[in-house]
């Protein structure tokens, strides 16, 4: 089953161009929307946030390019729910992001793995056009973080959208 708060008190949604520049871009919008609602730049949430969106929008870029087609970077945010999701669209829905096993020689290959690290659920929606990769992160405190993996089910799954 695939998580996804309820009731989002806030949304952000931007189209950006599928190359590194979107990407960094994405990475940018994201603290900068969320010190628009208040969650303070360079907060443990804040920075998070910003490397989870820098690793689902490389890959949307890296993998899930598709010529003449832009990604979309989505966030939600559920104070009430203590919940920020972060959702990167791209137009490559043959291309479903899996974790594999740790290669120590690679140089690329463990995005994903800081995503699990970091998100306390991540997964995988199908889209009519493409998919969505999201990821959402637990708020603790006043900005902090938890990965509260133990409850949830379904991390890393695809599921319809």
């Amino acid at each position: 089953m695939e998580s996804q708060i309820s009731t989002p008190q806030m949304q952000f949604a931007q189209r950006l161009s599928a190359t590194r520049r979107g990407a960094r871009l994405a990475r940018r919008l994201t603290a900068h929307q969320l010190e628009a609602w208040g969650i303070p730049h360079g907060s443990e949430l804040s920075d998070a946030a910003a490397h989870i969106t820098a690793e689902l929008a490389a890959n949307a870029v890296t993998h899930g390019h598709v010529p003449g087609r832009d990604f979309e970077l989505r966030l939600f945010y559920a104070e009430a729910e203590r919940t920020l999701r972060i959702e990167v669209s791209d137009a490559r829905g043959d291309r479903i992001p899996q974790l594999r096993p740790p290669d120590p020689e690679a140089e690329t290959g463990r995005g994903l793995r800081l995503v699990e690290a970091t998100a306390a659920t991540w997964g995988v929606a199908e889209r009519r056009v493409g998919k969505t990769v999201w990821a959402e992160l637990r708020i603790l405190g006043r900005w902090g973080t938890r990965p509260d993996r133990a409850q949830d089910v379904g991390s890393g799954r695809v599921g319809p959208s």
